[in-house]
């Protein structure tokens, strides 16, 4: 079940609006927990049911373990390693169970193994989000920076909260405890999380869709028919897609959220403004930045234990975060590109330019590079990313193809140029939702042009059923 669906929008959405606050009135707010736990598990039913047990015995573990560190202090070591172990164990076999036995295959039959009866391992829908949320509970109850929590329901209803339970943002148990048990619901808290949710749809559906054709059309161009404006064009495209997709996402995921009382963390803040790579990973998917950064680059140091040892923890860290976007060596060469980077920073002390000396200019190459990754994160392979920068570089002319002819038309062009604004938007802070407290009548009119306009124009591509699943669904 995708948030941009019309079942969602108008079948799913609605009932557990309605049996949420229907709660309150009947139960003053003591089933609201279970409410919506109820409705997480469904949510999770209706698109991966054979890892439903899965999703329900690995929740009751770490609630296990938080619960045996708080009553056993003297074990609390042992307890957070099970945890661990389990977690990363189950995570590396779902994960890279596959791409282990594709890369070693050969050498494995060589060694006598018989791989003829390997079926495929299945990846269960989220485990990389919901997995790093659970690690986030109990490292949080071992550091002693919350208590674990005693009541299974409360537990389980933070992992599968439907609204970020499949791609996020990563909500750590210590931003969010809190509001377990205290969240306050208001008019005002639940019309600006209806904005904001229809605002994430109209950029998935109008704008990221529109620029993944065209990303998806020019990646899958033979590199005979790749010259430097088709490949830069591409480059463009999918770098627009995967911010547009994923931000919409993340808009929807916190709108939702807010509908029910919570308030995550905001996951992006413009990140093509920023001027530096340290700058954008500052902005771009900053709750899975603020998770590596917590549970592992200061574990291992940071940057307190030498030069030497700092570029070795950044390196590290971003090898680790491209291997967990997925099981393939594109991945693994993204991470490492942005960790070579953000070395290279430090090294030459470009972190320390005073924030306003060439700003334009370093907006523009720092926008350079994160094309440019981007271009490795996309291809399927390293041969296909070579014969995509060669075309990027070497400055060829070829006409284009008509396939692409056929695709530039009015419409999509319009659409591909508001999607460009978000190369140009100003750096600042994105949340606008105090605005739409102070100014009625402006919250009024993005309201009406929200639901009177642009969601009837989503409605219409979504019955069409002409739209991409989420980027992030596939991580």
């Amino acid at each position: 079940m995708i948030f941009s669906s019309l079942f969602f929008i108008f079948a799913f959405l609605p009932v557990v609006i309605v049996c949420y606050y229907g709660q309150h009135l009947l139960f003053k707010n003591r089933l609201r927990n279970l409410t919506l736990l109820i409705f997480s598990y469904f949510f999770y039913l209706f698109g991966a049911p054979e890892f439903i047990l899965f999703l329900a015995g690995s929740t009751f573990f770490d609630y296990a373990m938080g619960r045996f560190m708080d009553r056993f202090e003297g074990q609390k070591r042992l307890w957070l390693t099970l945890s661990v172990i389990v977690n990363l164990g189950l995570l590396a076999w779902f994960k890279y169970a596959n791409f282990f036995v594709s890369q070693t295959g050969d050498y494995l039959v060589r060694m006598g193994l018989d791989l003829s009866g390997w079926e495929a391992v299945a990846l269960p829908v989220g485990i990389s989000f919901f997995t790093f949320q659970k690690l986030s509970y109990t490292i949080d109850v071992y550091r002693g920076r919350c208590r674990s929590i005693a009541n299974l329901i409360d537990f389980s209803m933070y992992v599968a909260l439907f609204p970020q339970l499949v791609a996020g943002p990563i909500v750590r148990f210590r931003d969010i405890h809190d509001q377990i048990k205290k969240r306050v619901e208001s008019w005002d808290t639940f019309y600006t999380g209806a904005v904001r949710f229809c605002w994430g749809l109209c950029k998935k559906v109008i704008l990221a869709d529109t620029c993944g054709r065209f990303a998806d059309l020019i990646f899958g161009l033979s590199p005979a028919l790749l010259d430097t404006r088709t490949a830069w064009m591409g480059a463009i495209a999918y770098s627009l897609q995967i911010y547009l997709d994923f931000s919409a996402y993340s808009d929807m995921a916190i709108g939702l959220g807010m509908l029910f009382g919570f308030r995550f963390l905001e996951n992006f803040n413009r990140p093509y403004s920023a001027i530096s790579l340290t700058d954008f990973w500052k902005r771009w998917h900053i709750s899975l930045s603020r998770w590596f950064r917590d549970y592992l680059y200061l574990p291992l140091g940071g940057n307190r234990k030498g030069a030497a040892r700092t570029y070795l923890n950044l390196t590290l860290v971003f090898l680790l975060c491209g291997f967990w976007h997925g099981a393939n060596w594109t991945f693994v060469a993204w991470g490492a590109y942005h960790g070579l980077f953000l070395v290279f920073e430090r090294l030459t002390g470009l972190r320390r330019v005073p924030e306003n000396r060439l700003r334009g200019f370093r907006r523009l190459l720092t926008l350079v590079v994160v094309v440019c990754g981007w271009v490795i994160f996309r291809c399927d392979d390293l041969g296909q990313a070579g014969h995509f920068f060669t075309a990027m570089f070497s400055l060829s002319t070829h006409e284009l193809p008509m396939s692409l002819v056929s695709l530039l038309d009015m419409k999509n062009g319009v659409l591909m140029l508001c999607s460009l604004t978000a190369l140009i938007l100003p750096s600042g802070d994105m949340d606008a939702e105090p605005q739409l407290k102070k100014k009625r009548f402006l919250a009024a009119t993005v309201g009406i042009v929200l639901f009177a306009v642009l969601l009837p124009w989503c409605a219409a591509i979504m019955a069409s059923g002409y739209q991409n699943p989420f980027i992030y669904y596939r991580f």
